[in-house]
């Protein structure tokens, strides 16, 4: 499902986990928000600019995230479309 503008979720949860194939158009924005869950990632295409807490980071393809539970974190894209996989625990109730 879309999320917000050029930011579009496809996700699968069991009992204990949620799996998300989440892909951003060029100049996207995931704005800065925090959950209860667990968050880890792997940037499948494209570039990043995250944050995380008071970290800031390009991610390339092939990086990785993690993020803890309760963290603000968000970020955005540059000139091309970015895919990424996104794991959380507990299943966020937002995105099912």
């Amino acid at each position: 499902s879309e999320m917000a503008s050029g930011f579009l979720v496809r996700a699968i949860s069991g009992k204990n986990l949620m799996l998300c194939n989440v892909t951003l158009q060029p100049y996207s924005e995931s704005p800065l928000h925090g959950h209860a869950s667990e968050e880890m990632g792997i940037i499948i295409e494209g570039e990043f600019d995250m944050k995380i807490g008071d970290e800031s980071q390009l991610l390339k393809q092939g990086d990785i995230y993690c993020v803890p539970p309760d963290t603000i974190h968000g970020g955005v894209t540059r000139k091309h479309r970015t895919v990424m996989v996104s794991v959380f625990s507990p299943p966020r109730k937002d995105y099912e």
